[in-house]
Protein backbone atom coordinates (compact mmCIF):
# COMPACT_ATOMS: atom_id res chain seq x y z
CA UNK A 1 0.00 0.00 0.00
CA UNK A 2 3.00 2.64 0.55
CA UNK A 3 4.29 2.12 -2.77
CA UNK A 4 1.01 2.89 -4.31
CA UNK A 5 0.48 5.84 -2.10
CA UNK A 6 4.03 7.06 -3.05
CA UNK A 7 3.10 6.84 -6.43
CA UNK A 8 -0.04 8.22 -6.61
CA UNK A 9 1.70 11.35 -4.81
CA UNK A 10 4.44 11.69 -7.51
CA UNK A 11 1.92 11.20 -10.23
CA UNK A 12 -0.07 13.97 -8.11
CA UNK A 13 3.33 16.04 -7.50
CA UNK A 14 4.90 15.58 -11.34
CA UNK A 15 1.65 16.61 -13.15
CA UNK A 16 0.99 20.05 -10.94
CA UNK A 17 4.43 21.09 -11.79
CA UNK A 18 4.16 20.59 -15.20
CA UNK A 19 0.53 22.49 -15.24
CA UNK A 20 2.41 24.75 -12.93
CA UNK A 21 5.17 25.51 -15.71
CA UNK A 22 2.08 25.99 -18.54
CA UNK A 23 1.15 29.60 -19.69
CA UNK A 24 -2.09 29.86 -19.14
CA UNK A 25 -4.09 30.55 -15.99
CA UNK A 26 -6.51 27.85 -15.80
CA UNK A 27 -3.41 25.38 -15.94
CA UNK A 28 -1.84 26.88 -13.00
CA UNK A 29 -4.84 26.71 -10.92
CA UNK A 30 -5.33 22.69 -11.91
CA UNK A 31 -1.99 22.67 -11.14
CA UNK A 32 -2.12 24.41 -7.79
CA UNK A 33 -4.89 22.09 -6.89
CA UNK A 34 -3.37 18.84 -7.97
CA UNK A 35 0.18 19.89 -6.00
CA UNK A 36 -2.24 20.65 -2.17
CA UNK A 37 -3.99 16.99 -3.50
CA UNK A 38 -0.60 15.53 -3.44
CA UNK A 39 0.31 17.24 -0.26
CA UNK A 40 -2.71 16.18 1.50
CA UNK A 41 -1.55 12.68 0.71
CA UNK A 42 1.52 13.12 1.83
CA UNK A 43 0.25 14.56 5.54
CA UNK A 44 -1.95 11.51 5.78
CA UNK A 45 0.66 8.65 4.61
CA UNK A 46 2.96 10.47 7.54
CA UNK A 47 0.76 8.37 10.22
CA UNK A 48 0.96 4.73 9.30
CA UNK A 49 -1.32 3.53 7.23
CA UNK A 50 -3.53 1.03 8.40
CA UNK A 51 -6.80 -0.23 7.84
CA UNK A 52 -9.66 -1.18 9.90
CA UNK A 53 -8.63 0.95 12.74
CA UNK A 54 -10.23 3.80 14.41
CA UNK A 55 -8.98 7.20 14.85
CA UNK A 56 -10.15 7.76 18.74
CA UNK A 57 -10.14 5.14 21.41
CA UNK A 58 -13.05 2.38 21.65
CA UNK A 59 -13.86 0.52 25.31
CA UNK A 60 -13.55 -2.48 22.68
CA UNK A 61 -9.74 -2.82 22.33
CA UNK A 62 -6.96 -2.16 24.61
CA UNK A 63 -5.44 1.53 24.31
CA UNK A 64 -2.13 0.66 22.56
CA UNK A 65 -0.83 2.17 19.46
CA UNK A 66 -0.99 -1.00 17.38
CA UNK A 67 -5.03 -0.97 18.14
CA UNK A 68 -5.48 2.83 16.61
CA UNK A 69 -4.91 4.63 13.34
CA UNK A 70 -2.61 8.13 14.00
CA UNK A 71 -5.67 10.80 14.35
CA UNK A 72 -3.33 13.93 13.83
CA UNK A 73 -2.22 13.11 10.26
CA UNK A 74 -6.37 12.88 10.07
CA UNK A 75 -7.02 16.47 11.63
CA UNK A 76 -4.34 18.20 9.70
CA UNK A 77 -5.74 16.63 6.21
CA UNK A 78 -9.30 17.74 7.07
CA UNK A 79 -7.51 21.41 7.83
CA UNK A 80 -5.34 21.57 4.97
CA UNK A 81 -8.75 20.34 2.99
CA UNK A 82 -10.57 22.98 3.76
CA UNK A 83 -7.28 26.08 3.26
CA UNK A 84 -6.67 24.24 -0.21
CA UNK A 85 -10.44 24.87 -1.12
CA UNK A 86 -10.02 28.52 -0.12
CA UNK A 87 -7.26 29.39 -2.32
CA UNK A 88 -7.95 27.48 -4.88
CA UNK A 89 -11.17 30.27 -5.10
CA UNK A 90 -9.53 33.59 -4.28
CA UNK A 91 -7.20 32.20 -6.98
CA UNK A 92 -10.18 31.66 -9.10
CA UNK A 93 -11.60 34.92 -7.98
CA UNK A 94 -8.20 36.91 -9.24
CA UNK A 95 -7.23 35.10 -12.50
CA UNK A 96 -11.67 35.80 -13.36
CA UNK A 97 -10.38 39.53 -12.63
CA UNK A 98 -7.41 39.62 -14.67
CA UNK A 99 -9.21 37.90 -17.49
CA UNK A 100 -11.76 40.73 -17.47
CA UNK A 101 -9.04 43.30 -17.11
CA UNK A 102 -6.69 42.53 -20.01
CA UNK A 103 -8.71 40.22 -21.92
CA UNK A 104 -5.90 37.69 -21.91
CA UNK A 105 -5.83 34.06 -19.96
CA UNK A 106 -2.01 34.57 -20.27
CA UNK A 107 0.10 34.02 -17.00
CA UNK A 108 1.75 37.39 -17.73
CA UNK A 109 -1.24 39.03 -19.16
CA UNK A 110 0.03 38.90 -23.36
CA UNK A 111 -1.13 36.61 -25.54
CA UNK A 112 1.31 35.27 -28.37
CA UNK A 113 1.91 37.19 -31.56
CA UNK A 114 -0.11 35.27 -34.65
CA UNK A 115 0.45 35.40 -37.79
CA UNK A 116 -1.78 35.91 -40.72
CA UNK A 117 -2.88 33.07 -42.44
CA UNK A 118 -1.71 33.35 -46.03
CA UNK A 119 -3.90 34.87 -48.74
CA UNK A 120 -5.30 37.56 -46.19
CA UNK A 121 -8.04 37.88 -43.67
CA UNK A 122 -9.28 34.63 -42.82
CA UNK A 123 -12.87 35.58 -44.55
CA UNK A 124 -11.68 36.67 -47.92
CA UNK A 125 -11.66 39.92 -47.45
CA UNK A 126 -8.34 42.56 -47.97
CA UNK A 127 -7.05 43.74 -44.40
CA UNK A 128 -6.54 47.22 -46.76
CA UNK A 129 -9.80 47.84 -48.08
Amino acid sequence: MEFAMASAIGVLVAAGVYLLLRARTFDVILGLTLLSYATNLLIFSSGRLVVGKPPVLRAAAAATPEHYADPLPQALVLTAIVISFAMTAVVVVVAMRNHADLRSDHVDGREPERKPPPGGLPDGKDAGA
